[in-house]
């Protein structure tokens, strides 16, 4: 379901991640947070996400102000549709929740792996 540009483009992108990416990756990595693994800029098909857990098959995509664009919202949405049309559930989580000090990201993962988002 992988195809090659696709991995070049996530390997690319594993090098230079976002603020919040990195964040989430570093509560995310090595099985730390309710130990799911995770795996980032993965690809899937034609796309990269930020990080998807294959065990449960979620997505979780990081949306930072470029995703209010009408035409990457487009995008956004059609990737949504193909992800989900082929097994996997995707979480949308925006930078603020990310950079929260609350529980607020906390809650959201809690409910990403149990599948309420």
């Amino acid at each position: 379901m992988r195809n090659e540009q696709s991995i070049k483009r996530a390997r690319a992108m594993r090098k230079d991640p976002t603020s919040p990416e990195e964040r989430l990756w570093s509560m995310l990595r090595n099985r730390r947070y309710r130990d799911a693994k995770f795996r980032r800029q993965h690809a899937i098909g034609k796309y990269v996400v930020d990080f998807a857990c294959v065990e449960t098959k979620l997505v979780i995509e990081v949306d930072g102000p470029s995703h209010d664009d009408p035409e990457q919202a487009k995008f956004d949405a059609e990737r949504t549709n193909d992800l989900e049309r082929w097994g996997w559930r995707v979480a949308r989580v925006p930078n603020a929740i990310v950079y929260d000090k609350g529980d607020g990201l906390y809650d959201f993962l809690d409910r990403a792996l149990k599948g309420y988002d």
